[in-house]
């Protein structure tokens, strides 16, 4: 059974950071392309960033390129985001996503191709 659980939401003013984990379990990670979505309230959930298992190559929505970054650590079986230059509209639930074994789609940017997702973890942007 796939579990994903995120960690390291919390409040922060404008401009400040956040570091968001994902611990993942009951999945060969190192073969899984890993996502961030976020959903704000009243809006659709929407793609963040992924990172690709084969070549750890990264893809992002065009409102967080050059403020977040995506990365994973397949010995610990974790994925990150580390978020600067936060904004009140990064105010969202973020949710970690795992795709399906050997597949490469959402590691190119394709939302559909989450499989597996977690609990989510509340991130705040004060003005």
């Amino acid at each position: 059974q796939v579990q994903l659980v995120e960690t390291g939401g919390g409040s922060v003013q404008a401009g400040g950071s956040l570091r968001l984990s994902c611990a993942a379990s009951g999945v060969t990670f190192s073969t899984c392309d890993m996502g961030w979505f976020r959903q704000a309230p009243g809006i659709e959930r929407e793609f963040v960033a992924s990172i690709s298992w084969r070549e750890g190559s990264t893809y992002y929505q065009d409102s967080v390129k050059g403020r977040f970054t995506i990365s994973r650590d397949n010995a610990k079986n974790m994925v990150y985001l580390q978020m600067n230059s936060l904004k009140p509209e990064d105010t969202a639930v973020y949710y970690c996503a795992a795709g399906s074994r050997f597949s490469t789609a959402l590691g190119m940017g394709i939302p559909s191709a989450a499989k597996d997702w977690g609990q989510g973890t509340q991130v705040t942007v004060s003005s």
